[in-house]
């Protein structure tokens, strides 16, 4: 809790009880001496003026109470802002105190200086739930905005190290960064190795372990050792920078449900205005008693102000886009939550979103031959950088030292000659230019034959691996019944196995970068009005997609420009789950925007109705002053929620 809404709180509570104070002596005064105090207070001064102690008394509280709130109104008028809360509340108290006036003079028993001090309290302590669950909101996207870099630790030209700030640091420079101090801008690490804390960033609790070599971006926390890193990009150009500029500009993008709140406050408040006059008119007219025109109408005034709906439905969204960022979810905006709740065609490139997007051997064949066809395959690929010989040398773990001549065969692999000796290495055409009697595989990925002195020994099967949770992240979209489409370049046989192993909807195979664009534009055409194509990708070559999509989700966007730049949803960290719980706490999200909304616009008509009809008499001003306050309230207590 802020020093200001403590200090409000505490105005508040002592407003309250002064106010208790003065109400129940009234009540007392009336009930116990009947006649005598029929003015309660103010008949402890004899005359006819003993009223003007009740007025002073509760003007003081109102003055106390609603100074800022007359202070917001009357700065409003001039700015041209007529019918805003303020105003409203200002109205219908002054109203009810000139109404409490007119019937002192009229030698009637009072009634309404009560009535306008008690509508400011209960204004106030619906702006200061506002304002405490703002505050709440507001923490978890403070927790992100605490990832700004203060300053550098430049090292120049002869050694010495200068503490500058991050934005007049270039590229190549070098800079030093403690154990404790926040990773000012994006780079590589030169010398040390440290452990990274990258929660603001990620949400992963766990450190992250790097060395020499290593990309380290901004906004991370040095946790043990000093290290030396080379800059790779400028501030404005770093990750933590285009972060906070997504954060902050966050609230320009509004849903529609936003919008129509906006719109609607607009125009329902001077209505309900020039309805309250009418009811005041008619009443008056009809009954001949124009105090109860008036009281009707402040009433009709009071409960005419839209806070509930104006207050919760941005604070939901707002507490549900600061929930998701504190894990690392980073959302642009409020349409795009509600646009995740209705996505329904979720596409996926393949390598490096359903795939950790490096080469592996996955088997090899038979496994009783392993050792000798790793070793083979190895000698071939010696010589080679390809991701494909990578991960056969890395399989196999030992280094070999021969003399083998290698050969190239274009399209098809490598054969290697020694001697006497000639090692096959690569795919079917190999083996059939070459007459040998190879075993088809039936594995998922790339398969590489080996074949000695025109033997054949055996196979090794080489495949992208595929993410962890990626088959769980399907089966929980296909359970709520949305289409899931995988887009790749591999050929026909490996996405087949691929879409079928984690149970996707359906797939594209055999796509070049280009034609991922008009794949997409394909489904978007086939869909109807109501579907919403959510394109989730690596964030790195998939803008132009992320772009088309009616939803861009980009994945592992750490460090990744065209990430933040071309989607609308970031998921900082590489957790396919991620989606699912994104999409959740969007449901949850709209569910609570929309109870709020019918909750707050039910109880206003409830109430506008007994405000008109006079129902409930006297008690009809206190049951409107509950009835908003509390519809804020509670529907601010409700908005809440979203940040879990």
């Amino acid at each position: 809790m802020t020093k200001k809404q403590k200090r409000n709180l505490k105005r508040i509570i002592i407003a309250t009880c002064c106010f208790l104070v003065i109400f129940i002596t009234d009540l007392v005064l009336k009930k116990a001496f009947g006649d005598r105090f029929i003015n309660g207070i103010g008949s402890l001064i004899p005359g006819d003026y003993g009223w003007l102690l009740s007025l002073g008394l509760y003007l003081l509280l109102y003055i106390y109470i609603g100074h800022d709130v007359l202070k917001k109104a009357f700065l409003n008028i001039g700015h041209g802002q007529l019918l805003d809360e303020n105003f409203l509340m200002v109205l219908a108290t002054l109203g009810a105190f000139s109404l409490g006036i007119y019937r002192a003079l009229t030698n009637q028993e009072i009634e309404g200086f009560d009535e306008g001090c008690a509508v400011l309290i209960f204004y106030q302590v619906g702006e200061w739930f506002q304002n405490y669950a703002l505050g709440k909101s507001r923490k978890s996207i403070s927790s992100l905005m605490d990832i700004r870099p203060d300053f550098a630790s430049l090292v120049k030209e002869d050694g010495s190290i200068e503490v500058v700030d991050p934005s007049i640091v270039k590229v190549n420079d070098i800079i030093i960064v403690k154990p404790g101090e926040k990773i000012p801008l994006d780079g590589v690490i030169i010398k040390g190795s440290t452990s990274l804390d990258t929660k603001a960033l990620t949400g992963e609790s766990l450190p992250k372990e790097v060395g020499e070599n290593s990309s380290v971006i901004s906004g991370t926390i040095n946790l043990t050792n000093t290290i030396q890193i080379r800059v790779e990009k400028e501030f404005y150009d770093s990750t933590v920078s285009k972060i906070l500029d997504l954060v902050e500009n966050a609230s320009n993008h509004k849903s529609k449900q936003e919008n129509f709140i906006t719109k609607f406050s607009k125009v329902y408040t001077p209505i309900v205005v020039f309805a309250s006059l009418i009811v005041g008119i008619v009443v008056g007219l009809v009954t001949k008693m124009w105090d109860e025109g008036l009281y009707r109408a402040l009433t009709f005034l009071v409960v005419s102000c839209p806070c509930a709906l104006v207050i919760s439905i941005p604070l939901s969204f707002f507490a549900g886009i600061g929930g998701a960022s504190s894990n690392g979810v980073l959302i642009k905006g409020s349409c795009y939550l509600d646009l995740l709740n209705k996505a329904n065609i979720f596409v996926f490139d393949k390598t490096g979103t359903l795939t950790k997007g490096n080469f592996v051997v996955s088997s090899v064949s038979p496994i009783e031959k392993k050792e000798e066809i790793l070793s083979l395959a190895s000698i071939a690929e010696k010589n080679s950088n390809h991701p494909i010989a990578n991960s056969i040398k890395k399989a196999y773990g030992k280094e070999d030292t021969n003399d083998y001549s290698l050969e190239d065969i274009s399209g098809k692999g490598i054969k290697a000659t020694f001697e006497d000796d000639v090692i096959l290495c690569g795919n079917e055409k190999l083996m059939k230019d070459n007459n040998i009697d190879y075993v088809p595989s039936n594995e998922i990925g790339t398969i590489i034959h080996v074949a000695k002195n025109n033997v054949y020994v055996g196979s090794i099967a080489i495949s992208d691996e595929i993410k962890e949770n990626a088959k769980e992240t399907i089966e929980t979209l296909n359970n709520m019944n949305a289409k899931t489409i995988m887009l790749t370049g591999d050929n026909e046989n490996i996405a087949s196995k691929v879409a079928s192993k984690i149970g996707l909807s359906d797939y594209r195979s055999s796509l070049l970068p280009q034609n991922k664009v008009e794949e997409v534009e394909k489904i978007i055409l086939n869909k109807s009005n109501k579907d919403i194509v959510c394109f989730v990708g690596d964030g790195i070559n998939d803008a132009p997609v992320l772009m088309r999509a009616d939803l861009g989700i980009s994945m592992g966007g750490v460090g990744s420009d065209a990430a933040i730049e071309a989607s609308d949803i970031v998921l900082m960290y590489d957790d396919l789950n991620a989606i699912v719980k994104a999409k959740q706490l969007a449901k949850k999200v709209m569910r609570i925007v929309y109870e709020n909304i019918y909750f707050a616009i039910g109880v206003k008509i409830l109430i506008l109705i007994i405000s008109a009809f006079g129902l409930f008499g006297s008690l009809a001003m206190w049951i409107a002053v509950f009835g908003d306050v509390g519809v804020s309230v509670i529907a601010i207590l409700n908005s809440m929620r979203a940040m879990r």
